[in-house]
């Protein structure tokens, strides 16, 4: 079934924030996403040919018609307004109808905004008062549940309307501030590249400021200014695409430290402060963690296999979860990472919003939320988390898949904290990842003599060996070592580098 198009008329710049809340209500709630797509003209490809008032094609390709109202009226365009326009049209194809009106403090109404409202009440239509975004998006949420049930036979379960309800309740107005200083089209990185070409069909027919700023547009990611044609970015876009974001919001760095000992000192073995955006920040604190655990290696055939002291997906997905779901409104506040010598700690701001509870997390009973829907959803998008709720118990599974313990939660002094028992030098505890088959498979390992096979473990350990040390362990003849060696350079699996006696074999890169 194809999505239902919701346009939105309003005049554009006096409600460019309400108009991009439509966006976000309908991201937020996972049943209107899945039924529901926000239309904002502004947000739309060029026509491919000339055409009088272009708004009203795109407006004939819609399902649901939402106006808001405020103090304003319009740029004429003939007799009327595109808004009346707009209006007058929904009304003539009998589009199910949403009016909200934003109450005004001080000032009075265009004389012809009060004439469009007087119109609307001659024709019976409602309406609902707000007062700003946060207050619109309940609002909004209900009318729209209501109309695909009574229009369109589409209903939510009773579970279903709650889980909406709480996920927009909670949702953080952080992440959703527009940020006029940053055009959205500043963005550089792969990440909205790659984004774009995921939730765009035809990125080709992206509008005149570029494929990233009518992207993220899509997604409430960003704003648009019909007067200087730019896209602004939000906060949740700035911190995932972004390339400094700590730079407007210091609370965005995460600081990871390592210690040789079991609790914080005065010298730590080594620390990084990330500033860049959270996907390239996840790789990088996956990568701090690797370099400051120890790597056990384990013979397996004639593999000589490097062992992590903890599952990276498990240390993924907290480190995911962590920078989607805390807290962006603490200023105070950083992520923090801390490798001791026998654990693991991610910390981040901000407790689990309610009616999360530590019980709850602990025995995997609870229904996803989050207080970054952008944020969630984005990362999401890329396929760099899910939003089913499973995070917890993948990482309890990769923990106890590894021989370790299963992930410990606590909150403390303001922060969700995440604890990863090592093996603390019990190393034989460790598991082989599922599926682990090392460098050399049997088969290829099947057709090798014994010397070779040592010799294969040997290289893999020390990343290389000499036709001396072959002589020297085996006790065997120059011409045996050479046919030995020569035998393994010509299956790939080791290559010869130097010359006389510099010459030395090392391991072929790539699996056999």
């Amino acid at each position: 079934m194809r999505k239902l198009r919701v346009f939105v008329s309003s005049v554009q710049k006096e409600l460019e924030l309400e108009r991009a809340a439509v966006a976000t209500v309908i991201s937020t709630d996972p049943f209107l996403q899945k039924h529901c797509d926000p239309l904002l003209f502004e947000q739309e490809p060029p026509p491919p040919h000339p055409a009088p008032r272009p708004y009203l094609e795109a407006l004939r390709s819609s399902q649901i018609y939402v106006l808001i109202i405020a103090h304003e009226y319009g740029a004429p365009d003939g007799d009327l307004s595109a808004t009346h326009h707009e209006y007058r049209l929904a009304q003539e194809r009998k589009l199910p109808t949403l009016v909200f009106l934003k109450d005004q403090s001080g000032g009075s109404r265009h004389p012809q905004t009060d004439a469009l409202i007087l119109e609307i009440k001659n024709a019976h239509h409602t309406y609902k008062r707000f007062h700003d975004r946060e207050d619109l998006k309940p609002l909004l949420q209900r009318a729209l549940l209501r109309i695909l049930q009574e229009d369109f036979s589409i209903s939510a379960s009773v579970a279903e309307a709650a889980e909406g309800v709480h996920l927009i309740d909670i949702a953080s107005a952080f992440e959703a501030r527009v940020l006029p200083d940053v055009p959205a089209t500043s963005f550089q990185s792969r990440w909205v590249d790659q984004f774009a070409l995921k939730i765009l069909p035809k990125p080709e027919a992206a509008i005149w400021d570029g494929l990233s700023g009518y992207a993220l547009a899509t997604r409430g990611l960003a704003t648009f200014d019909p007067d200087k044609k730019i896209y602004h970015a939000t906060v949740a876009a700035l911190l995932i695409f972004g390339q400094r974001p700590a730079d407007h919001f210091p609370q965005a760095e995460i600081l990871l430290d390592a210690y040789d000992q079991d609790r914080v000192t005065g010298k730590p073995k080594g620390q990084l402060t990330l500033n860049t955006g959270l996907p390239d920040a996840i790789t990088v604190a996956l990568k701090f963690i690797d370099d400051h655990t120890f790597h056990p290696r384990r013979v397996v055939g004639v593999n000589n296999l490097r062992l992590d002291e903890y599952p990276s997906r498990a240390l993924r997905e907290a480190l995911v979860n962590a920078t989607a779901h805390r807290s962006y409104d603490d200023g105070a506040r950083k992520i923090f990472v801390r490798v001791f010598s026998d654990r693991v700690e991610i910390a981040s701001p901000g407790y689990p919003p309610k009616p999360l509870t530590l019980a709850k997390l602990r025995r995997g009973d609870y229904r996803p939320a989050s207080r970054n829907p952008l944020i969630a959803q984005t990362l999401a998008t890329l396929e760099l988390m899910e939003q089913r709720g499973s995070g917890f118990a993948r990482m309890r599974d990769a923990m106890l898949d590894h021989g370790l313990t299963e992930p410990a939660y606590s909150e403390q002094d303001g922060y969700f904290v995440v604890t990863f028992t090592g093996p603390n030098g019990e190393y034989d505890r460790l598991k082989l990842p599922p599926g682990t088959t090392g460098l050399i498979t049997p088969a290829v390992e099947a057709q090798l003599n014994r010397r070779q096979k040592r010799i294969m473990i040997e290289v893999q350990k020390s990343s290389s060996v000499t036709s001396g040390w072959c002589k020297k362990i085996f006790r065997v003849t120059y011409n045996t070592t050479y046919r030995d060696l020569s035998d393994l350079v010509a299956r790939g699996l080791l290559v010869q580098v130097g010359e006389g006696r510099g010459t030395h074999y090392r391991l072929k890169v790539g699996p056999v």
